[in-house]
């Protein structure tokens, strides 16, 4: 009896306890528990002018270059630079055997000495021969001939002259120069070597070195952009990839006449002094082009725009501290800002940091203190390639 009675109140208290405790499970699940803060950094959309800008990478080569070959045969006895020497237009370069050109020069003069002593007995001929075929004695066709030798005479003295030019030139062309002034590469040819006129082979080849080009392309759309604007008005800045020295300014002077089929491309050249010669042919370097500039875009941080399914978006900051999730157009990213087309206005915050995946529409936020990045200032636009 006893017995039955405890297991009675043991079942009793249990009872009492579940009740209770189904009581208080019940109480809380019908109150909505509040949704944790989320702590962000905000930005402030800002109206400003942005220059539109074209970045690509582009290529520094030579204005000039010049293969120097030989005009003349011959030994080359002497060469008058180190490779990799800057040498200016008119330098002298090689010098080629000259003996054997002296010498067919001196025989080009001495025939012209002969022909012309030979003319001049002609002509001299020709005057007594023309008073004594007026007095018949001698035929007319005795006097012809008399003429025609005068005048035989004569060309073969044009053509020794014209043979002594020649020799001249060819005596002149065993001193090889520079004509350009610009930068020597390797040296093909050591002296002591025989040379063949307009030898296939190069002797050396130069390089202008100052100024020179940047070559660069971009897509057909900035096509309206290059057209049409006056010579040195497009600014270029180039910057080596080291990321050392520069960046180096210089101006467009060359778009081709030509559209590339199968890239959509055009081909620009930018002229830059290089009085320092850190720009090298051959150097890959990334090109900035200043296009022009654009008033009143609203910028934001790049780090506030989101990508979701549906496109771009920012999270805008309400006045109570909730968030709004925004569509937004954007323009072109400029380094760590972005130009939007639509769906901001200046004066408008934005989170630009967070846990963006605990960001929901209606979220409540805290904008953490003293880590409001600021905008960069205007200046800093481009459109990438």
């Amino acid at each position: 009896m006893i017995m039955h009675s405890a297991i009675k109140s043991a079942a009793a208290c249990a009872a009492l306890a579940c009740c209770a405790a189904g009581c208080r499970d019940g109480g809380d699940s019908g109150k909505a528990r509040p949704a944790p803060v989320v702590r962000v950094l905000a930005a402030e959309a800002v109206a400003k002018t942005m220059p539109v800008r074209l970045r690509t990478i582009g290529h520094v080569e030579p204005i000039q270059t010049v293969a120097v070959r030989p005009r003349v045969g011959g030994e080359l006895t002497k060469v008058w630079f180190q490779e990799g020497q800057r040498v200016e237009a008119g330098d002298t370069l090689f010098t080629i055997d000259p003996r054997p050109y002296d010498a067919a020069l001196k025989q080009a003069e001495a025939e012209l000495a002969k022909d012309q002593a030979l003319l001049r007995k002609a002509e001299a001929d020709v005057a007594r021969y023309a008073e004594l075929v007026k007095k018949d004695f001698v035929t007319k066709e005795q006097f012809d001939l008399i003429v025609a030798n005068a005048e035989s005479l004569k060309a073969g003295v044009a053509a020794d002259e014209a043979n002594i030019e020649r020799a001249r030139l060819e005596r002149e062309f065993c001193t090889i120069t520079a004509p350009i002034a610009g930068r020597t590469g390797d040296l093909m040819v050591k002296a002591g070597n025989l040379v063949k006129a307009n030898d296939d082979r190069a002797l050396v080849v130069v390089n202008q070195i100052r100024p020179i080009y940047v070559v660069f392309t971009a897509t057909a759309e900035f096509l309206p952009e290059f057209v049409n604007r006056p010579a040195g008005s497009i600014k270029v800045s180039a910057q080596p990839p080291d990321g050392g020295a520069g960046p180096y300014e210089g101006v467009l002077t060359f778009m081709d006449n030509v559209i590339d089929r199968a890239s959509s491309t055009v081909m620009l050249k930018a002229t830059f002094p290089n009085e320092r010669e850190t720009l090298w042919p051959g150097l890959f370097v990334d090109v900035l082009v200043v296009l022009r500039e654009e008033p009143d875009r609203v910028v934001v941080p790049t780090t506030a725009v989101q990508t979701g399914q549906e496109g771009q978006f920012v999270f805008v900051i309400e006045r109570d501290a909730t968030v709004e999730l925004r569509p937004v157009a954007v323009a072109r990213m400029v380094d760590q800002e972005s130009v939007i087309d639509r769906g901001l206005a200046p004066g408008e915050r934005v989170v630009s940091d967070a846990e963006f995946r605990r960001l929901v529409p209606g979220s409540r936020v805290e904008v953490k203190a003293g880590l409001v990045p600021e905008t960069a200032p205007a200046g800093t636009g481009d459109r990438k390639e």
